[in-house]
């Protein structure tokens, strides 16, 4: 089986550029929220709780305002990513302990849990490895474009 990259498992309905969250809690199930009713999620709560057990082993806040919390879960139908962005300033734990304002959240099968969480992950940390990349994440309205930056493939 080919291995998605981020860009096909990720569409405009799952981006929210106007979260209401105020919190890390309410962002992670705004989200999920978002995975459910687009049917990649079977279970809001036992979703939660499995990225809640992913969040107790480390932070999920990678620093520059964006955390990129994920569950493995057997709730997830569809191994997904959905990307949420707030005003708000939101606590998370993270190296430089500023103010979250950009939530990617993965939803990975458990079955995919090895080949294409890794893949993913790696795709995405590299797209947030370039500054000029994070700038436009907090800041473009345009949902075509968040998913573009997310799915370059770096060299």
């Amino acid at each position: 089986m080919d291995i998605a990259g981020v860009g096909e498992i990720f569409n405009e309905r799952l981006i929210d550029l106007d979260m209401k969250s105020v919190n890390k809690r309410e962002a992670i199930e705004e989200l999920t929220n978002s995975l459910y009713k687009e049917g990649h999620i079977i279970d809001c709560k036992a979703f939660v709780d499995d990225v809640y057990l992913r969040e107790n082993e480390g932070q999920t806040g990678i620093g520059n305002h964006i955390a990129i919390p994920h569950g493995k879960s057997d709730a997830v139908k569809i191994t997904s990513i959905a990307f949420g962005r707030t005003k708000n300033d939101l606590a998370w734990e993270s190296p430089d302990d500023e103010p979250v304002h950009v939530v990617i959240l993965f939803a990975v099968r458990n079955v995919d849990k090895t080949t294409v969480h890794l893949k993913l992950l790696s795709q995405v940390a590299m797209a947030l490895a370039d500054d000029a990349t994070l700038d436009k994440l907090l800041k473009t309205n345009d949902k075509t474009e968040i998913i573009r930056l997310l799915s370059q493939e770096m060299n």
